[in-house]
This record gives structure tokens, sequence and C-alpha cells, in this order.
């Protein structure tokens, strides 16, 4: 049975993921609408684009608290509405809040419904989850970064890293979090579609991870 208190808390797992990290902080501190550079995404990968990685790390960390925070926000309901904390129907509304905060990460209402691609979300939400496997997908993604330069390729990557993790490394039973991670696949290869073509055709801009970003626009 739905409650007051589980909407409530969708609501502002929404409302969560829904700040616009990196417009805000491009804005106050850049005087840069990063969507308007760039890939036009309103995300880290873009905001290390465009900005550099000091403007990069602060939005990619927020981001990810965005999705933790939001997938936490189970452990103030009362019990009697979303089971036990150990529970299968506990893990479930952890991820339907979690999933929320993606959406409002991908449609902000406080900017305009144009937003980011939603994965450094997904990691604070697979933080929450599954410890060990989003350590392990952190793991991946630097690897890949650190040898490509290309974010993006790190994302996706990483995002299918989750997958066989819980399936195949951590050997995780409870079904709607298999799901989640096919759901994850589809949706990363969704978002990142320009990406890959670019990166097919090896267009794709690669990230400097050692010097100074240099602002020109």
């Amino acid at each position: 049975m739905i409650s007051v208190y589980s909407v409530s808390a969708l609501i502002l797992a929404y409302l969560c993921g829904s700040i616009p990290t990196a417009v805000w902080l491009g804005q106050a501190f850049y005087g840069i609408d990063v969507r308007e550079y760039g890939s036009g995404n309103a995300g880290a990968t873009n905001t290390f684009r465009v900005l550099g990685k000091k403007a990069g790390i602060p939005v990619m960390l927020i981001d990810i608290l965005k999705g933790f925070t939001a997938t936490n926000l189970a452990f103030f309901l009362p019990l009697s509405a979303i089971g036990s904390v150990h529970s299968v129907g506990f893990t479930n509304y952890q991820l339907a809040l979690g999933i929320t905060a993606v959406m409002g990460h991908l449609f902000p209402i406080f900017a305009g419904f144009r937003g980011g691609k939603g994965v450094a979300t997904l990691c604070g939400m697979v933080l929450a989850i599954h410890l060990q496997a989003a350590l392990l997908c952190v793991v991946v993604f630097i690897i890949v970064l650190l040898i490509t330069r290309y974010v993006s390729l790190s994302s996706i990557i990483a995002g299918f890293t989750y997958l066989i993790g819980v399936t195949f490394v951590f050997q995780v039973h409870v079904r709607s979090v298999i799901i989640y991670g096919m759901c994850i696949c589809v949706l990363i290869l969704v978002t990142h579609q320009k990406n890959i073509e670019r990166l097919l055709k090896g267009k794709e801009s690669k990230v400097n991870l050692f010097k100074k970003k240099t602002t020109t626009v």
C-alpha cells in the first residue's frame, strides 16, 4: 500500500535529483551555461569538457551525492510502509527513489527540464544499494579514463561493469537489482548515443586530466 510518506519521499527524491549542479555552478562562478557549449548536457562530463576539472570534480561529486542521498531516504520512512531494512521491499523502494532522482537529473524542474545524462547520479544510487559493486565500477571508470581520457567511454564501460558485478562477481539474488542493472545498460546506451557515434568516428573529445583548463567561451 502506497502511503503519504512514500509519495513524499519520491517527490523529495525527484527534487534532489533536479538540482542542476553543472548549470548553477557554471553560471555562478564562470558566467556560463554549460548547456550552450560542448555536448549541450548539464552534467559532469560536459562540465569537465567545457570548464575543466576544477569545475568538473565538484559537479561530479555533488551529482553522486544527489543519487546517494535520494536513495537513502528509504531509511527515514516507517518500516511498516516498505518493510525491514534487509527485505526485498526495502531494496525495491531504494531503487524507486534512486531512479526518481535520476529522472530528476535528466529532466530537472529547476532548469527547464534540460539536464545531464545521469551517470554520476546513477553512481550515487549504486553506492547506496550495493557498495562493493559501486566501488568496482569506480575502479573500472578510473582505469579506462586514465588509459583513454574519454569520460563517455569510461561511463559506458563502468555502467556495464555494474551488471556484470552484481550478476557474476557478487552473485546478488534480488531479481530487481539485476533488472535494474540491465536498465542501467540500456539507459547509458540511449543517453550516450551521440557520444558512441563520435567515438566510432574518432571525433569524441578527450579530457585533459593533468593540465589546467583555459576557458575560452
